[in-house]
């Protein structure tokens, strides 16, 4: 197995939901210790969807290669295996509201005392200060606040959420990205620092071009190119895309509509944009008489950029996925065998398959704890006062 950029740091992951563990995953994806801390109950992000025992998919999807260990933090057990695993941490992770962790007595300052080189990261919806940082949101919210349900608009101009938990994805992704120069720094220099990361600012990001766009066309950002879309055909949906004009004049010569492609209002990129509703209608009316495969068997050969609209199990059982090895099938314990993406630059999934696997709620506490030097009577105790949660064959997804 080749060496992990991140093998031999420590994190103490307190974040819950899919931003915060997304990161975090990442990092144990490249090697990294990651120790999950969960309330007894288990994070929150286990129950988003359909839930078989104490996973669901996407807790599956973004807790691989963790340990998992649940504490009441309130509690005195809690609260010293946390201040142990925190003196040995390179990396603490927390995604609680604002001011909560700090009143735990787990926050920044705190933790900095014991563990001077500490790289600490705070995740939020809108960060840690600010008139809004302390305001409850999730993402399809912050899909709101930011822009994007504007810029996802429907035909008719009503502002449209993604399906997918968008914002949260990207999030994760930026904060992995802010993690690992941090950690560079802290072991070049041995320096440790403060990140404060949200959603708010990841949706931005994401943005960035849209929004220097939407100043400098006052508010009415136009489509990028014409045609660019979806459109039915006689047994599914065909995505076309014609930006250059030579790319226009060959769609439209080719499907048969030459009225189209010598129209003269239609000769330039702007006046392509301006009498989009033509296109349209001429798509519209076309592309339903031939199959998808049909249309594609007749475009791709001449380079006309089109894609047939898959679903999911399109795009797992198709030939290039396979050939490609873009995606790898790993079995978790009462769920089945589950696909993974793999990850550019990382090693592909079945190539070391414990590394995929999600922990069961406090899976990993007996043995996180022996690594602290808690003897086996201790660990007992503890178990049975409640402080730290026994992994239990009850909490397991059941087959």
């Amino acid at each position: 197995m080749v060496k992990g950029a991140f093998d031999g740091v420590t994190v103490l992951d307190f974040t819950q939901g899919v931003a915060g563990p997304h990161a975090s995953m990442l990092l144990a994806l490249h090697g990294a210790d990651v120790i999950k801390i969960e309330p007894p109950e288990g994070d929150w992000g286990r129950a988003l969807g359909e839930l078989k025992g104490d996973h669901c998919a996407h807790s599956i999807a973004f807790n691989r290669g963790k340990r998992s260990i649940a504490l009441d933090l309130k509690s005195p057990d809690g609260i010293a295996v946390v201040k142990k695993l925190a003196a040995k941490a390179d990396v603490v992770m927390e995604s609680f509201r604002p001011g909560v962790i700090g009143r735990l007595g787990f926050g920044y300052e705190d933790l900095k005392k014991i563990n001077p080189k500490v790289v600490y990261c705070s995740i939020s919806g809108f960060g840690q200060t600010g008139p809004y940082s302390k305001r409850p949101t999730v993402d399809g919210l912050i899909q709101a606040f930011s822009g994007m349900m504007v810029m996802n608009k429907m035909p008719d101009g009503t502002p449209w959420r993604q399906g997918m938990i968008a914002v949260d994805v990207t999030t994760g992704l930026y904060t992995f990205q802010a993690l690992a120069p941090a950690i560079m720094r802290q072991f070049r220099f041995g320096e440790g620092c403060y990140i404060d990361s949200s959603l708010m600012r990841a949706a931005a990001a994401y943005q960035g071009a849209k929004l220097m766009e939407w100043v400098f066309s006052k508010g009415n950002p136009p489509v990028l190119y014409m045609p660019a879309g979806s459109y039915k055909t006689a047994n599914g949906y065909i995505m076309l895309s014609a930006m250059r004009p030579h790319h226009f004049r060959l769609l439209f010569e080719l499907i048969g509509r030459e009225d189209i492609a010598n129209d003269p209002d239609l000769q330039s990129h702007d006046n392509r944009i301006r009498n989009a509703a033509k296109i349209i209608k001429a798509l519209n009316e076309t592309m339903p008489q031939k199959t998808t495969e049909e249309w594609i068997e007749i475009l791709q050969p001449k380079d006309v950029f089109c894609e047939r609209v898959n679903n999911y199990t399109d795009y797992l059982q198709h030939p290039h996925v396979k050939a490609t090895g873009a995606v790898d099938w790993i079995e978790q314990d009462g769920m089945g065998a589950l696909p993974v993406a793999n990850i550019p630059g990382l090693p592909r999934a079945s190539e070391h398959p414990p590394q995929q696997y999600a922990p069961h709620i406090g899976e990993n506490g007996p043995e996180i704890l022996r690594e602290l030097s808690y003897s086996a009577a201790d660990i007992d105790a503890m178990l049975s006062r409640g402080g730290v949660r026994a992994p239990a064959p009850a909490v397991k997804a059941a087959d």
